[in-house]
């Protein structure tokens, strides 16, 4: 077991970081990783199907920290697309590869319609995984693509339950090979159970948790915080696995409940360690799955074949993407981003196998099919990165005789933060070169009459073009903390005499700031907060004098704070300590004040 481990973490040390040097990805690391130790290949390692059936854990907890990310009113705007959306596609897309395998390679029916069904299924692991490397998982297509997964992991019940009823074998044969401990039962009383379960979760995420993560808590043992949420995942997922429903899907909706939990951050960095690994593990497994030997011996009919199962649900996701009204720049990165097969599908594959609905070729192909599909996704959407996205999006930035070249200041994110700042500076005479990165943004304020450029500020070309070099000023008003920090990092190496003004996003984007030693900054919300509640106290009967000498004496004390922590914000422990410390003093120093104010007005 130990050898097996070095082999794998062995691998993925050395090919990942090579993939993702060379523009790859990590996903395409992690999958040539495995094609190499396979046993078709070097054959380091056996047959995956165990070692993949506990990696899959990993897509369990990457859908739980999904979960974490969307409260219950984010999930409610996406139901359109989640049901809408996802739910035409499935059934289209399963439709025609019905049509397809029944009418035109003269399966049965049985069979084309549960090769049909996985075929509809797309890699929530490969996709999620992509997009959010690559920035586009905030994008119209990223939050589509996203809904379309999360009916198929829902649409997975229902496609066990119809398994059965496809198979070659008896019923009660076909019950045996169910993880269910319900399947016996009646179809109602699965149904009712299955509820309660979901139900259960909701309530126990909602109710239970939270005085659980607290007394976890005042123990101040990391560790065990770690094992709880450990625990948490594991046991949703084996409640989930067996009433025969998805364990995804449970801890997705254990995430979702979860969202506005105050542990919410603390879950996500116990997690992710594990989801990263789990995943990793995933990919690796999917790789060295690929049967080389039958790939040599059908390689015209497996390509024919990824090829068919690639162009049809490019043809019809993007359809789907014309009817639903999608952006036009995100239709075809919202086709490509779906159009391989998935996870779930190794999973129907063997209960399908069991049941004796494909035959063991049959079985051997399909899987071979759906792992190659997934194995191209990564270099699908790379060539959409590189070549066609380019092409739909025009150039990096507009032509250099186009760009004004500022000596005085250069604004980088031209929304409502940006345009406080310029309407400020341009009344007081300063020549403000603008720069934003979001086409729709500039369409909509140059109808207003700004000149605004097109462009990524994080560009030495672009920047050089609008004068960095002998401009004295940049402000970095994006709202993106991780590239505001890179526009920082990269201003600071090339243009060392630039000053730097930077829009903080939040306080651990401040800290950061602080450390990098940016010229000035200002949380976005910091000093309207204080004004409003300065206003506050205004209204529940405190003197205008007193109100704003408490805004001002809470100012003081923050930006203080702010600078005290900056240096421990990554130590949890210490930092929560901190943190306590301070919010005691800052009581203290408004009670000392107020004090000092009443002997002031006494002696007066």
């Amino acid at each position: 077991m130990l050898e097996l481990a070095i082999i794998y973490l062995a691998a993925a040390i050395i090919v990942v970081p090579l993939a993702k040097r060379l523009g790859l990805g990590s996903v395409l690391g992690y999958l040539f990783a495995g094609m190499l130790i396979g046993p078709y290949a070097l054959g380091m390692v056996g047959d995956q199907t165990d070692v993949m059936h506990f990696a899959e854990f990993g897509v369990v907890m990457m859908l739980f920290l999904v979960g974490l990310e969307l409260q219950p009113s984010i999930l409610w705007r996406l139901r359109k697309s989640i049901l809408g959306l996802g739910g035409l596609q499935v059934v289209l897309t399963s439709i025609v590869f019905f049509a397809i395998g029944y009418l035109v390679f003269e399966m049965k029916w049985q069979t084309s319609l549960a090769i049909a069904l996985m075929l509809s299924l797309s890699s929530t692991a490969i996709v999620l995984q992509t997009l959010t490397e690559k920035g586009w998982i905030k994008q119209e297509a990223g939050q589509n693509a996203f809904s379309v997964l999360l009916f198929q992991d829902i649409a997975v019940i229902p496609i066990l339950a119809l398994l059965p009823l496809l198979a070659f074998l008896p019923a009660q044969e076909s019950q045996e090979h169910s993880a269910s401990i319900i399947a016996h039962l009646p179809v109602l009383e699965q149904v009712g159970i299955s509820i309660a379960a979901i139900v259960f979760i909701i309530l126990a995420g909602r109710y239970i948790s939270a005085p659980i993560f607290r007394y976890i808590a005042e123990t101040r043992l990391r560790e065990m915080f770690t094992v709880f949420a450990l625990f948490l995942v594991i046991a949703i997922a084996l409640l989930m696995q067996k009433v025969g429903l998805s364990p995804a899907l449970g801890t997705f909706l254990a995430g979702v409940v979860l969202a506005e939990s105050e542990f919410r951050h603390e879950l996500e960095v116990d997690i992710e360690p594990f989801k990263g690994l789990l995943l990793g593990l995933f990919f690796v497994t999917v790789g060295a799955s690929i049967d080389f030997e039958l790939l040599s011996q059908a390689f015209v009919t497996v390509v024919l074949f990824v090829v068919l199962l690639i162009l049809v649900k490019v043809a019809v996701l993007y359809v789907l993407a014309f009817l639903f009204k999608m952006n036009k720049s995100n239709q075809l990165l919202f086709a490509l981003a779906l159009a391989q097969g998935g996870e779930f599908a190794f999973v129907l594959l063997g209960l399908t196998s069991s049941l004796q609905i494909l035959s063991v070729e049959q079985t051997k192909l399909t899987t071979l099919v759906v792992a190659v599909s997934m194995l191209f996704t990564p270099v699908i959407l790379m060539v959409y990165e590189k070549i066609i996205n380019k092409k739909q999006t025009g150039p990096a930035f507009d032509d250099k005789e186009e760009i004004e070249t500022s000596k005085s200041v250069i604004i980088a994110g031209y929304g409502r933060f940006g345009q406080m700042i310029g309407r400020l500076l341009k009344a007081q005479g300063y020549q403000v070169t603008i720069l934003d990165h979001s086409a729709s943004q500039i369409d909509l304020l140059r109808k207003f009459g700004h000149k605004v450029f097109y462009g990524d500020a994080a560009r030495k070309d672009l920047l050089d073009a609008a004068g960095a070099n002998e401009a004295k000023l940049l402000v970095i008003a994006i709202d993106d903390s991780e590239k505001s920090l890179e526009i920082v990092e990269f201003a600071q190496r090339h243009y060392p005499n630039l000053k730097l003004v930077v829009r903080a996003v939040n306080r651990g984007h401040a800290y950061k700031l602080i450390n990098m030693k940016v010229d000035a900054f200002n949380r976005e919300t910091f000093d309207s907060a204080i004004t409003l509640a300065v206003d506050s106290l205004k209204l529940l009967g405190n003197s205008t004098e007193d109100a704003e000498r408490a805004g001002e004496v809470f100012r003081k004390h923050d930006l203080e704070s702010l600078y005290q922590l900056s240096d421990m914000s990554e130590d949890d422990e210490n930092y929560g300590i901190a943190v306590r410390q301070r919010t005691e003093e800052l009581s203290y120093v408004l009670s000392q004040d107020k004090e000092a104010e009443a002997k002031k007005a006494k002696t007066q």
